[in-house]
């Protein structure tokens, strides 16, 4: 007779479910055990249990109902716990882009074919022609053409040095220093 066979009612020491009762199940290889009760149904390790004296009469692999109703009649109350169902994702509204006429993408793409020009204006490109604005669209202002900008005036305190070179400041004047006795 084992230690930690099956029906013995132990305590963990170790671990998130340390200090609730359990019982054993299964035993498996390598000193693990399969316990269920107060703690989550696992494996665990036979170090991290201390037994107790009694033994249940459970079969091995009982179910959580066979596990529950030994409980009871020791007198010790397992809550049930159920998985949470997952609450379902919102699904993601994508945003619908705009739909175009077909008829402005056709004629903003393929301009009207020009005619080859014949002649001494052959050279000289001809003005592009003037859209007129729709009833009701704003119309844009005509831009402002800037006047160019007066020439700087030279700093006399930088007369004679390249542009590259920066202006150093004036040199302060020295100050003699006392003679000594000696």
């Amino acid at each position: 007779m084992a230690l930690f066979d099956i029906g013995r009612l132990c305590v963990k020491i170790a671990g998130r479910d340390a200090g609730r009762k359990c019982v054993v199940l299964s035993t498996e290889k390598d000193g693990m055990v399969l316990v269920d009760g107060e703690t989550r149904r696992r494996k665990c390790n036979v170090r991290h249990l201390e037994p107790l004296g009694e033994t249940l009469k459970l079969k091995a692999d009982a179910s959580r109902a066979d596990v529950t109703a030994a409980f009871k009649k020791l007198g010790i109350e397992l809550r049930d716990t159920k998985a949470k169902k997952a609450a379902a994702r919102p699904k993601r509204v994508r945003k619908k882009k705009a739909a175009k006429e077909p008829e402005e993408k056709n004629a903003a793409k393929k301009p009207a074919p020009k005619e080859p020009v014949k002649g001494p204006e052959a050279g000289v490109k001809s003005p592009e022609p003037v859209k007129e604005p729709e009833k009701g669209a704003p119309v844009p202002e005509p831009a402002k053409k800037e006047s160019p900008k007066p020439a700087a005036k030279p700093d006399p305190a930088r007369a004679g040095k390249k542009e590259s070179e920066p202006a150093k400041p004036a040199a302060k004047p020295k100050t003699a220093k006392p003679a000594e006795k000696a």
